[in-house]
């Protein structure tokens, strides 16, 4: 027995996946497979990320925290165990509450371009 089996992971574990920051308060763990993505991004209280769009469909997860989801034309407010689908293409970003927030991301396919580890992306969001 192994105390970290290959192809488990705890979202609480701040060290694993690969690490990007996204720009000035929102860092993430990614977690590539074969068919899709996990990210688990961390966002500072009242930051937010620059709007985006990708080609890949995206379903997101509030785990804990308040957050501002702007996703084509509307914004909606989001509380801990909220989650949303962002279609391939729509643009998008998120701003934290006041307590910030923690976000559990799932990329279909994988994204490409967060296969390797990156910092300081300034202009990138979740």
């Amino acid at each position: 027995m192994t105390d970290k089996p290959e192809n488990f992971f705890n979202i609480n574990d701040k060290e694993a996946g690969n690490y990007r920051k996204l720009g000035e308060g929102l860092t993430s763990r990614l977690f590539p497979g074969d068919q899709a993505m996990i990210s688990v991004v961390r966002i500072e209280p009242n930051a937010e990320g620059t709007l985006h769009h990708h080609e890949e469909e995206q379903w997101g997860f509030l785990v804990e925290g308040s957050a501002l989801r702007t996703q084509g034309d509307e914004q909606i407010k989001v509380k801990a165990g909220g989650f949303w689908r962002t279609p391939s293409n729509v643009p998008h970003t998120i701003k934290a509450g006041p307590d910030g927030a923690v976000v559990f991301d799932v990329f279909a396919p994988p994204r490409k371009a967060y296969l390797k580890p990156a910092r300081d992306l300034g202009s990138k969001g979740t």
